[in-house]
This record gives C-alpha cells, structure tokens and sequence, in this order.
C-alpha cells in the first residue's frame, strides 16, 4: 500500500494524489447495506411521484405536460426549459429512487425543485395551505 494513502471517513481508502473526479464519482455511487436510506428513498418517491405523474401525464386530476407546460410558462412567468426541468424531475427523479439509480442526483433535483416552489408559491401562507 502506498504511503500517501489516506483513509478518509466513508471508510475508503484512496490516494492523496488521487483523481478528484474519481472521488466525485465515488461518493455519488457508493451505496450501503442498512435498510434506512431505501425506506426514506422509497417514501420520498411515494411522496413525489403523484405529483411528477400530475404534470407529465395528466393522472391524478393534474392537466398533463401541455397544460402544466402553459401554467409555469404563462401565468408563472417561468422559462420554458425550467418549466420542462420541473416536470421533467419531479417525474423520474422519484423513479430513480425506486430503483436506487443516482439517487444524490435525484434527491439533489427534488430538493432544488421543492425549495424553489416553497420559495414561490407557498412561503405566503406558511406551514400550513389554509
């Protein structure tokens, strides 16, 4: 073993001099055996999902791409590909959770997106819609 390694504390053992794209790379795909993440994962996506499915598809009483696509766009004033990146994650963002495909990435984009919408739209009335 080299000299310059270091253990680091996701318990891996890399290089000082490593390939710090590697190491991106490594800490957005490694995974763990406790049943905790897949629950929370799996909760998440059931949370999310009927909403992604509202604006994709129009299922749940939601108005499909074309009406959502013509409210952000419209009365939202929001430009078209953040519209479409909105629908777009909030749809296949908890599918990759499901199957535990990228899930950093897809609980990075829903929380940018729910975040945004908090700021946006709910903010003016608090906790709580009524």
């Amino acid at each position: 073993m080299n000299t310059t390694s270091t253990l680091h504390a996701a318990g891996s053992i890399e290089s000082a001099t490593g390939n710090p794209l590697r190491t991106l790379l490594h800490s957005l795909v490694r995974s763990s055996d406790s049943a905790t993440p897949a629950v929370l994962r799996l909760a998440l996506a059931a949370a999310i999902f009927p909403h992604g499915a509202q604006k994709l598809l129009g299922w749940f009483g939601g108005y499909g791409f074309a009406g959502t696509m013509g409210f952000f766009t419209g009365a939202m004033g929001i430009p078209a590909p953040l519209a479409f990146g909105v629908i777009a994650i909030e749809f296949f963002a908890p599918l990759l959770l499901v199957l535990g495909l990228g899930t950093r990435i897809a609980a990075l984009g829903l929380a940018v997106v729910m975040t945004t919408a908090m700021l946006m739209v709910h903010i003016h009335n608090g906790f709580f819609m009524n």
